[in-house]
């Protein structure tokens, strides 16, 4: 059984990550997305809210599992007892970064192995940051993220957006 993670922050979740999210599923036998806790960073939604998200725009999908994780990724990976760790590739800009971590985390663990998905082309350019600067100044998200997590940035942002600070 081939056991994958897809980490990330997710903050929130876009359909760049969807895309990622729904072609890993078609690859591997059972999909682990690690919700990412970074206390070096400052989140829009806390974990519990990015979990809920994921597990709302993820549930027609039935091999996969929703988990919160902080600390080393191939500890998360080992915990999980996951074979396999997907990232999702936007750009040439992405895959220096992402080399030196996969070349990183097979140093640390040699049984846990990297692939790389490239995003389909019509979500190469978005990214959560992108997603959140359109939700603070009231932007349409519709072609960004699922119409729930629209809800809820749309909810964050009446009291918490960047212009309302």
């Amino acid at each position: 059984m081939l056991r994958a993670i897809y980490p990330g922050s997710f903050d929130p979740v876009t359909y760049g990550h969807m895309d990622i999210i729904e072609r890993s599923h078609n690859i591997v036998d059972e999909l682990i997305v690690g919700v990412l806790c970074n206390k070096a960073k400052m989140p829009l939604f806390s974990v519990e809210e990015r979990v809920k998200m994921l597990k709302e725009v993820t549930k027609d999908l039935n091999k996969i599992r929703i988990i919160p994780f902080d600390g080393l990724l191939v500890d998360f990976a080992a915990k999980m007892k996951a074979d396999l760790i997907i990232r999702g590739l936007r750009a040439i800009t992405d895959f220096e970064y992402e080399l030196q971590m996969s070349q990183t985390n097979h140093k640390l663990e040699p049984n846990v192995e990297t692939m790389f998905l490239t995003t389909s082309i019509e979500y190469s350019y978005l990214s959560s940051t992108t997603v959140r600067e359109i939700a603070a100044f009231g932007g349409d998200l519709s072609q960004f993220v699922p119409e729930a997590v629209a809800v809820e940035l749309r909810k964050k942002m009446s009291t918490k957006g960047e212009c309302n600070k």
